[in-house]
């Protein structure tokens, strides 16, 4: 069955248009309840995740006193960015490139997310500038004084991700986890939200495409086509959004034991226009693949699928201060990836804007912090494993909370969905 999209936008306009969450299908489907084509015209989908291949361009002036041809160098928070391509030619002012995985020059942990995140706060930011002559100069500046901040996704929003597991005899530092990864298969970690991600509703790219509006870290934006390292079997995406726009809580950085990377929110309306779409959209946990790879040699060894990860667990980890033992070394306050433990007095203080819901916590002080975040159960060389998640790269709970936004704002008419302007080979 096919249906165009102009028919689901009138719909929409006449508010007539089913919309649902891709949660809220997926609960439907496991209940064992009939849904037919004609009953769903649009899912809302979403992802909260580490995403390394996203960058800013930032252009705004600097205050040096006097003016200077081209800049050779800039830093923003001692975090490098990449002048050009234009010259300043005496104006005064900056165009920059900043990597989301870039890393400060004197701040451990702090790194481009974390830049980006500060940005989009309001919060001041120090630059500092050598030209081509060699004078230094120095700023500080807010998103205030930036009129060009501008997101850019180069890989995300995979329609599935995968597992991670460290077969080998030693320790390894790795971006897919927040410490030293165990060896000898001990704890797994992962990363995809599994039935509710935007590319798994729509992995033939029949719904949504180039020119597709969307929200990316809570801002209106729209796809620009499909990502580097994009496949038929792992189909990705190209996006951008104003910064301005942005909401602080969907973004960010994520400490691993290779240094920071960049947290990146997606939410976005698929529409249900054929067949593929709405067999996708009604695939749950269970039917969603999710490779297992060992973190050491990076290939894949085998395969699960999310129910895994995220069936029966908990989204959210509970805070129980009254039972810190106020030990001599906290180790969830030392290894917290996102800095979102610390000490007030003697009373221990979980913030709850900053924190992933990534569970590591949990796995090292599990009076104070509790949840489930699953196990991996596979086969490997003849043996049957099942693997404890130790740390989650996702955070299906604010993905969860912005597709119930996305719904809402379509139905109430401040979200306004569109036709692609050209379809995206996977």
């Amino acid at each position: 069955m096919e249906r165009e999209v102009g028919h689901i936008l009138e719909k929409i306009n006449r508010k007539d248009a089913t919309v649902f969450t891709s949660q809220e299908l997926c609960d439907m489907i496991d209940a064992g309840d009939d849904v037919g084509f004609e009953d769903v015209d649009v899912v809302t989908a979403a992802t909260r995740a580490i995403m390394s291949g996203t960058y800013a361009v930032l252009s705004f002036p600097v205050a040096t006193g006097e003016k200077f041809t081209r800049a050779s160098a800039v830093t923003i928070n001692e975090v490098d960015a990449h002048v050009g391509p234009c010259p300043n030619e005496r104006l005064g002012i900056l165009d920059l490139m900043v990597f989301g995985t870039a890393h400060s020059h004197d701040r451990e942990n702090y790194g481009g997310g974390h830049l980006f995140r500060d940005i989009v706060e309001g919060n001041p930011v120090d630059v500092d500038v050598v030209t081509d002559e060699g004078k230094k100069y120095s700023d500080t500046v807010s998103i205030e004084d930036m009129p060009y901040a501008q997101l850019f996704a180069t890989r995300h929003a995979f329609k599935n991700y995968s597992a991670f597991v460290n077969f080998s005899q030693s320790p390894v530092s790795t971006i897919f986890h927040a410490t030293t990864f165990a060896p000898d298969a001990t704890e797994a970690t992962m990363s995809g939200c599994g039935q509710i991600n935007p590319v798994k509703n729509d992995p033939h790219l029949h719904g949504i495409g180039v020119g597709s509006r969307i929200l990316l870290n809570g801002a209106e934006g729209f796809i620009l086509g499909s990502g580097t390292r994009s496949s038929p079997g792992k189909p990705n995406l190209i996006a951008t959004a104003d910064m301005h726009s942005m909401v602080a809580d969907y973004m960010g950085g994520f400490a691993t034991s290779a240094g920071p990377e960049c947290i990146v929110s997606w939410a976005v309306a698929v529409p249900v226009v054929d067949d593929s779409v709405f067999d996708a959209v009604r695939q749950t946990d269970s039917a969603v693949p999710m490779p297992v790879m060992d973190a050491d040699r990076r290939v894949k060894v085998a395969m699960t699928s999310y129910a895994d990860a995220w069936k029966d667990v908990d989204l959210e980890v509970a805070f129980n201060p009254g039972k810190c033992c106020m030990c001599d070394v906290c180790e969830p306050m030392e290894k917290c990836p996102m800095d979102s433990i610390y000490f007030k007095g003697d009373k221990v203080v979980l913030n709850r804007h900053t924190c992933f819901n990534c569970g590591l916590c949990s796995t090292l002080c599990s009076d104070v912090f509790k949840a489930d975040l699953g196990s991996l159960k596979f086969d490997y060389e003849g043996k049957s494993m099942n693997v404890p998640i130790v740390v989650r790269q996702s955070d299906r709970k604010r993905a969860l909370i912005m597709a119930e936004k996305l719904r809402d704002s379509i139905k109430n008419g401040s979200f306004i969905l569109n036709g692609m302007v050209e379809r995206i080979s996977p």
